[in-house]
C-alpha cells in the first residue's frame, strides 16, 4: 500500500471519527453555560415549575426561517435571537423529564402551518406579497388548553424565560390572581362606551388609552378598577394604589381595613408626578392643580413618612438628558437610573433587577412609629435606594416644578453619606389608622330643609395576622414615558421598571417561582472606569463653571452700581473705568474657559487611552501566544533533531 493510499484512508477515518464524535457529544446531556450572566441556564423557579408538571405539554415554536434568510436586514436580525430562544427551549425539554415536547415549525406560504399560526393569533409581518414573518410560541396541554406568545420581541430578551415559564404555569393552572387598581388619574384609560367614544372623537377629543403597564397586567391577572371614593374593597387579592390624591376618609378607611384583613397592597405615591398633566383651563386662570400625592395618615401608622416637595438625588445616578428643546445635554438630578447596588439583595422583588429609572422620586423615611406602637415590631425592607452618596433636595413649591432649573438644582445639591430610600416593604401586624372608626354621611333621598344624617363606621383596630405593604415614592417609573417605548413592533418595556411592579405583585401573591426568573440579565455592560473618569472631570468642570458664573454676576452687580451713581459730567471717566473692568473680567472668563477646554481635553485623552489599552489587551494576546507556541515548537524540534543526529553519529 503506497503512501498516497494510506493518507486517503487516514483522512477518511479521521472524518468518520469526527462525525461520530460530534453525534455522540450531541447525545450527551452535559452542557456548559460560559456566559457571564448564565443566559442559557434555567432559573430555579423554572425548574420548580417543570418539576411539578403532571401532564405532558407540547410547545410549538413558529419561526419563518427560510424567509428570514432572504428578508431585509431588520428581519434577518432575528436569526441570532431565534437561536437564543431555541437553545433556551431545548433546556426546557432537557429539564422536564420527558414532559415537554418541542416542535420547531417553519410556516411556508399557503401551507397548513401558516394557517395554524394565523389561527393561534401569532403576529405576522409582511415581507413580500406571499411571504409572512412569524416568530411566536404556542403551548398546548392534553386537555386542550392553549397559551400563546404572539411574538418574541428582542426588547423583551431579559424576560423571555419568564414569559415562557408563565405560559407553562398558566397552562396547567386555571385561577388568575385578582388585582384591583385604585387611582386618582386615568391609568386604566377612559371608561367610555363605543357611542361615547365616537362622540368624543367628533368633538376633537380622543379617549385616553390605558397605561401599557395596565394592559400588561390584564394579560397576566384578573384586573378590576376601584373607584377613588369607594367605601369598601372586596373580591381583590392585590390592591394597587396609584397616585392617591386627596382621597376621602371613607376610601382611606377602606384601604386601612383591607390591609388589616390580610389584603396585600402596593402603594405608589409621588411628591411630583410628571404623568399627572394639569388642567389647561385652570392654568389659564392662574390656578395650579397639585401634582403630588400622599397617604400620610396610613403611612404614619405603618411607620413611614414621605415629606412634601422633597426628592431623592444622587449625582452618580443622574441621567444626562436634554430637558428643553435646543438645549445642551446636562445631568438631570430628578431623573435617576438605579443600578444593581441600589436594589436590596435580601428581597426576591429586587434581587435580580439590573436597571430601574425613576423620575422625581420622593424620599421615604422610617419613623419607627409602627414599631413603637406594636410590641412585636414591624420589619422594614428597603427595596430601592440611592448609593451612599445620595441625599435629598427640595423645592419651594409647585410653581418651581413647572419649569425646574436643573442646572441650579445640581449646583446646590450636596452629596450625602448614606442611601436615601425610595421603595420599601413593610411587614408585621399593623394597627388601624382609624381606631375609633369614621363618621360618614348617610345616603338618602334629598328633601328640602332636611339635615344631613351621619353614621359611624367601625372596623378592625388591629390585624390578626401579619400584613404586607410595598410603598414606592414614585409613580412615573411605571408610566409609558419611562417604563416603555414605541418600536417597529409596538410598545415594549425597557429596563426593569415593569418587572419591578410585577415582582411585587408576584411576591405579595405568594408565588416566588416566577420571581426568581423575572430578569435574566442585561446585555448592556456599563464601563465603570470610564464613568468614574467622566464623573470626576464633570465635577471639576462644574466647579469652574460656578466660578465663571460668580464672576459674571459680580461684574453685573458692579456695573449696575456704577451706572446708578454716574453723573453727567462723569460719564466719560466712569465709562472708561467700566470698559477697563469689563476687559479684565472678560480676560478672566476667557482664561477660565480655556481651563475648561483643557479639563475636557484631558478627560477625552484619558478615555481614548483607556480604549486603546483595552483594544491592545483584546488583540495582542492571540498573536503573542501563537508566536510563543511557534518558538517553543521550533526549539523543541531543533533539540529533538540534534538529539537524533548525536545518537546516529554515536551508532
Amino acid at each position: 500500500m503506497n503512501r498516497i493510499l494510506r493518507a486517503v484512508i487516514a483522512i477518511i477515518f479521521i472524518a468518520v471519527i469526527t462525525v461520530c464524535a460530534i453525534i455522540i457529544c450531541q447525545q450527551i446531556p452535559w452542557r456548559a453555560d460560559i456566559t457571564e450572566q448564565k443566559l442559557y441556564t434555567l432559573s430555579d423557579g423554572t425548574k420548580n415549575i417543570l418539576g411539578v408538571l403532571n401532564q405532558p405539554l407540547k410547545m410549538k415554536l413558529y419561526y419563518t426561517k427560510t424567509a428570514a434568510m432572504k428578508a431585509p436586514d431588520q428581519i434577518r436580525y432575528f436569526n441570532n435571537y431565534y437561536h437564543f430562544v431555541k437553545a433556551l427551549l431545548d433546556e426546557y425539554v432537557s429539564a422536564s423529564n420527558g414532559m415537554v415536547d418541542l416542535q420547531v415549525i417553519d410556516p411556508r406560504p399557503f401551507s397548513d402551518e401558516e394557517v395554524q399560526a394565523i389561527r393561534y393569533g401569532l403576529k405576522r409581518f409582511t415581507i413580500t406579497e406571499e411571504e409572512n414573518f412569524f416568530f411566536g410560541l404556542v403551548v398546548q396541554t392534553q386537555f386542550g388548553v392553549e397559551k400563546v406568545i404572539e411574538f418574541f420581541s428582542p426588547d423583551r430578551q431579559n424576560f423571555v424565560e419568564y414569559d415562557i415559564s408563565y405560559l407553562i404555569d398558566t397552562a396547567i393552572t386555571r385561577d388568575k390572581k385578582r388585582v384591583g387598581i385604585l387611582s386618582s388619574i386615568a391609568v386604566t384609560g377612559d371608561d367610555v362606551s363605543g357611542y361615547m367614544a365616537q362622540m368624543m372623537r367628533m368633538q376633537g377629543q380622543q379617549p385616553k388609552p390605558a397605561w401599557a403597564i395596565v394592559s400588561h397586567l390584564k394579560q397576566l391577572f384578573d384586573v378590576s378598577t376601584i373607584s377613588p371614593d369607594t367605601d369598601k374593597i372586596e373580591d381583590v387579592d392585590i390592591l394597587l394604589v396609584i397616585h392617591p390624591k386627596n382621597l376621602p376618609d371613607k376610601t382611606l378607611f377602606a384601604i386601612d381595613q383591607f390591609v388589616l384583613k390580610g389584603g396585600r397592597t402596593i402603594v405608589c405615591i409621588d411628591p411630583h408626578c410628571v404623568s399627572d398633566q394639569p388642567d389647561q383651563a385652570k392654568m389659564r386662570t392662574g390656578q395650579i392643580d397639585p401634582t403630588n400625592s400622599n397617604l400620610d395618615k396610613l403611612l404614619n401608622t405603618w411607620g413611614l413618612d414621605m415629606p412634601d416637595y422633597t426628592f431623592a438625588g444622587d449625582r452618580s445616578l443622574a441621567i444626562t438628558a436634554t430637558p428643553r428643546a435646543n438645549a445642551r445635554p446636562e445631568k438631570v438630578l430628578a431623573f435617576l437610573s438605579l443600578q444593581p447596588q441600589c436594589f436590596s439583595e435580601s428581597s426576591v422583588i429586587t434581587a435580580d433587577l439590573n436597571q430601574v429609572k425613576v423620575l422625581f422620586p420622593g424620599a421615604l423615611k422610617v419613623t419607627k412609629q409602627g414599631a413603637d406602637a406594636d410590641p412585636s415590631g414591624i420589619e422594614y425592607t428597603p427595596l430601592l435606594s440611592t448609593t451612599n452618596r445620595g441625599n435629598t433636595w427640595t423645592v419651594s413649591g409647585p410653581y418651581e416644578l413647572m419649569a425646574p432649573d436643573y442646572t441650579s438644582i445640581l449646583q446646590r445639591f450636596s452629596d450625602g453619606s448614606e442611601p436615601v430610600t425610595m421603595g420599601c416593604m413593610v411587614t408585621g401586624r399593623f394597627k388601624s389608622s382609624f381606631p375609633d372608626g369614621i363618621e360618614v354621611v348617610e345616603e338618602q333621598s334629598p328633601q328640602e330643609g332636611q339635615e344631613q344624617v351621619t353614621k359611624k363606621i367601625t372596623g378592625l383596630t388591629e390585624a390578626a395576622e401579619d400584613c404586607a405593604v410595598v410603598v414606592f415614592a414614585d409613580v412615573d417609573f411605571i408610566s409609558d414615558m419611562v417604563a416603555y417605548q414605541r418600536t417597529f413592533f409596538g410598545i415594549t418595556p425597557i429596563d426593569d421598571n415593569s418587572s419591578l411592579l410585577l415582582n411585587s405583585i408576584e411576591d405579595l401573591a405568594g408565588s416566588s417561582d416566577l420571581i426568581s426568573i423575572r430578569s435574566r440579565g442585561s446585555f448592556k455592560r456599563p464601563f465603570m472606569l470610564v464613568d468614574d473618569i467622566e464623573m470626576k472631570a464633570e465635577a471639576e468642570t462644574s466647579e469652574e463653571e460656578a466660578k465663571i458664573n460668580a464672576k459674571i454676576a459680580g461684574f453685573q452687580q458692579q456695573l449696575n452700581q456704577l451706572l446708578s451713581t454716574m453723573k453727567g459730567d462723569q460719564s466719560d471717566v466712569i465709562g472708561n473705568t467700566i470698559v477697563q473692568e469689563k476687559k479684565a473680567i472678560e480676560q478672566d472668563i476667557i482664561e477660565a474657559k480655556r481651563q475648561l477646554r483643557l479639563i475636557k481635553q484631558e478627560r477625552r485623552q484619558r478615555i481614548d487611552k483607556l480604549g486603546q489599552n483595552l483594544r491592545n489587551f483584546c488583540t495582542l494576546p492571540g498573536p503573542i501566544i501563537t508566536l510563543i507556541i511557534a518558538v517553543i515548537l521550533g526549539i523543541r524540534r531543533t533539540v529533538i533533531k540534534r538529539h537524533y543526529i548525536s545518537h546516529a553519529s554515536d551508532a
